[in-house]
């Protein structure tokens, strides 16, 4: 084969793989594994001293004089002081009261923060940050290291968190845990669509809605998870 045979092979290439990901993986999905490994390995050893992890979901929207805004800190402040270890997605809106909340309560306040291209700083009470590139690894961390979930009112990303919990607690892929709905007013219509819709339609069973409760004040948060143990003593070693 002669020279010029071998330079126009060379300028031959074949059309780029069609992909949804903003980032051109085509010739990096090998290499990507190690940092995917990376995250995991960092995230279970770095969090493995957690002990009674409580994830706070809810809106980074939500402004500091809202109510909500208030609910959370309380309720993040309450659970600080009877032993609990507060986890958040580290942003702002609920995050930042809940982070707050345990951080005035002195206690470790924990916030696992996303690299995303709309770059999400990490609030300023957060006394232990991990920063993760990829959102299933950051959801295995909240996930293997709670002890209960609270949701606060939020948009799309807490309603994945929400559903996510559900769906693996229904299937039984992980062990039962307490999942708390903050702000009855707020969740009415999510829970009466379940009722009219999911379950009419036999999408859900009647029984599922027992997966979740629902709470109005921090005392209310707290006496969920302890009730939830109680009636639960083989879980309360997660």
């Amino acid at each position: 084969m002669n020279k010029k045979n071998i330079s126009k092979k060379k300028k031959h290439s074949r059309n780029p793989t069609i992909t949804t990901f903003k980032e051109d993986f085509v010739t990096t999905d090998t290499w990507r594994i190690f940092r995917i490994m990376s995250e995991f390995v960092d995230g279970f050893e770095q969090l493995s001293h957690i002990k009674q992890g409580v994830s706070f979901f809810g809106s980074k929207n939500t402004p500091k004089n809202h109510s909500y805004y208030k609910l959370a800190y309380d309720s993040a402040y309450l659970l600080s002081k009877k032993g609990y270890t507060v986890i958040t997605g580290a942003g702002a809106g609920i995050m930042e009261a809940s982070n707050k909340g345990a951080y005035k309560a002195g206690a470790v306040s924990v916030g696992l923060n996303i690299l995303i291209p709309r770059v999400q700083l990490p609030n300023p009470y957060i006394n232990y940050l991990m920063e993760f590139k990829y959102f299933f690894v950051r959801k295995v961390m909240f996930t293997k290291h709670s002890y209960a979930f609270v949701v606060f009112p939020g948009g799309y990303g807490t309603l994945d968190e929400l559903f996510e919990t559900l769906s693996l607690v229904q299937t039984q892929r992980i062990e039962p845990v307490p999942v708390i709905l903050v702000n009855s007013a707020y969740w009415k219509g999510l829970i009466g669509w379940f009722k009219d819709c999911l379950i009419k339609n036999r999408a859900i069973d009647e029984k599922d809605l027992s997966l979740f409760k629902i709470a109005d004040t921090p005392q209310e948060v707290l006496a969920a998870i302890k009730d939830f143990y109680g009636r639960n003593k083989e879980c309360s070693t997660r």
